[in-house]
């Protein structure tokens, strides 16, 4: 469940999930780019409530300004783990660059194109984030 007690899959209209599936939904955004909110390639933007969750090293994530697309939307997007979503999104912090944002636009491309990682497995999008579990 989600805030206001709806789950996504029960928000999600025939239009909505088209949307999604061509990213389209993401297009409002370029409005945050032309404000210089954002960037085209960086860490997706999560919710706010999230950020207490955050390890020390996934809190790195916000280091960059945050991206309409990014390292963890072309390696897995919805389907990898919060985890694995994390970490890739750091990793973009300790190796971004002119090539690598370039590498990650080309690779947007074919992952809307093919449609993969929409949704995570058993879930209309993705499944909220609860925190790493701390070792």
């Amino acid at each position: 469940m989600r805030i206001g007690g709806s789950s996504d899959g029960d928000r999600l209209t025939k239009l909505g999930k088209w949307l999604r599936r061509c990213s389209l939904d993401e297009l409002p955004q370029l409005w945050n780019v032309l404000r210089c909110e954002m960037r085209f390639v960086g860490p997706r933007p999560l919710l706010a409530e999230y950020i207490p969750l955050y390890s020390p090293r996934q809190a790195r994530r916000h280091e960059v300004k945050p991206g309409i697309t990014g390292w963890s939307q072309v390696n897995g997007r919805n389907a990898a783990s919060w985890e694995d979503r994390l970490e890739m999104d750091v990793w973009y912090v300790e190796h971004q660059s002119c090539l690598v944002d370039f590498r990650i636009i080309l690779m947007t491309i074919f992952t809307v194109y093919s449609g993969l990682g929409i949704n995570a497995q058993g879930q209309a999008t993705v499944e909220p984030f609860k925190g790493t579990p701390q070792e």
